[in-house]
């Protein structure tokens, strides 16, 4: 008989709180980095994620992800309204918490996810496409995909693919589709040869300071019990991120100086790096992967704008590559010792483990990035994806929301 344990509960509790502030938190490290005509219109973008995506959660992305599985691709549909989801822990996921817990706390991963993707289209998205796009989003790529990776049954779980925190699920998925969704979006009105300047670098790194704090929930909290386990994702988490952080300023100064903007960027992408491995390497292995995500994250963001695409905030470099390395880093640094439930990676005698993890990075990035162009595009031929030149000029504050940030 499975028996509620108040401190894991308590903890998971704790872990939702924290990954639910980050979706705000992300509203600000976005916000900072537009013109100040469209940051209502950029923290809006994530703040209505948290309400949409909630409630499609409760109605039907809950049993689409974790329900029965339907040949390993997608959840069937007996929690529906999370119908039979309560306090009785759920022996497939959460034997010491109530099950209700889980579903709280995975729909906050389920929240944050299109929410991070809002980085690719900000300043010129047509804010009615976009309620549109990140509802469809969430049913036709989060949730399958999260079925896939973490679900009893899915298939990528089943092929032994390690995803401890969203690396897959969160990180690859929303990095490949903001990639297609920018190729689909026209570029910002004088992209290229005006300068278009953060406003607010502070709020950036305000933004960046509470998804630092909100990731130890994030990775913590993905042990599901207030555990060695927790503490061990927690410790990894801030070391990658402290890793990518200095790396990224030694970078940046090498080409000129060491930016802040550059700096918080670099922690963030040491924080997506050490997601999926969190809970199955050792904090020396964290060390390796942060500071390795720093050069492949900051020489992506060069190569991305050398082929002139307007991927606004660079998404797809700094969550889609940073997601890669850290899938793959997985395969090569996992350990039992950390972790019994995971699998040896290639550093432990077991090569095998990294071919995994590299079948399930291609699935997971082609998935999302296939069916992401597909949607942007018949989006755009129905609706237009992108508001019009002179509401752009205006600022979307105005246009969109009739609104100023600042008098």
């Amino acid at each position: 008989m499975d028996t509620i344990n108040s401190g894991d509960t308590a903890w998971v509790l704790i872990a939702t709180a924290l990954v639910t502030m980050m979706t705000p938190a992300l509203a600000f490290f976005y916000g900072g980095m537009v013109r100040k005509k469209n940051i209502l219109s950029t923290l809006n973008l994530s703040i209505i994620t948290m309400g949409l995506i909630s409630l499609q959660w409760v109605l039907i992305g809950y049993t689409l992800a974790f329900g029965p599985t339907i040949g390993g691709m997608i959840g069937g549909l007996s929690h529906l309204g999370l119908a039979g989801i309560g306090a009785e822990p759920n022996p497939d996921y959460s034997t010491t918490i109530p099950g209700l817990a889980f579903a709280a706390f995975q729909m906050t991963f389920a929240v944050i996810t299109p929410a991070l993707i809002t980085g690719a289209f900000v300043e010129r998205v047509n804010f009615k496409v976009y309620l549109v796009f990140a509802l469809l989003w969430a049913t036709l790529v989060y949730d399958p995909l999260a079925h896939s990776v973490w679900a009893v049954g899915g298939l990528l779980r089943e092929t032994g693919a390690l995803d401890f925190a969203g690396g897959t699920v969160v990180h690859i998925a929303a990095g490949f589709s903001a990639l297609a969704f920018a190729l689909a979006i026209r570029s910002r009105r004088g992209y290229g040869t005006v300068p278009i300047e953060p406003h607010n670098i502070p709020f950036t790194v305000l933004g960046a300071g509470l998804l630092w704090v909100g990731w130890f929930g994030f990775n913590g909290g993905s042990a599901l019990a207030a555990n060695g386990l927790a503490v061990a994702a927690l410790v990894n988490t801030n070391t990658a991120a402290a890793a990518a952080a200095v790396v990224w300023m030694f970078l940046a100064w090498n080409d000129k100086k060491p930016s802040v903007l550059g700096i918080v960027t670099g922690a963030v992408v040491g924080l997506v790096a050490i997601t999926p491995g969190s809970g199955f390497v050792t904090p020396l292995a964290s060390i390796v992967i942060g500071a390795v995500a720093a050069p492949i994250s900051y020489y992506a963001i060069k190569f991305i704008h050398s082929r002139h695409l307007d991927e606004s905030l660079d998404v797809w470099a700094c969550h889609g590559m940073a997601g890669v390395w850290g899938a793959l880093a997985t395969g090569l640094f996992a350990t039992t010792t950390v972790n019994s439930a995971g699998f040896d990676g290639l550093f432990y005698g077991n090569p095998n483990q990294l071919t995994i993890q590299l079948i399930a990075t291609l699935a997971a990035a082609a998935f999302a990035f296939v069916v992401t162009f597909i949607l942007a595009k018949i989006l755009d031929a129905i609706f237009g994806l992108s508001v019009s030149s002179q509401q752009e000029e205006v600022g979307l504050d105005i246009s969109e929301h009739g609104e100023r940030a600042y008098t």
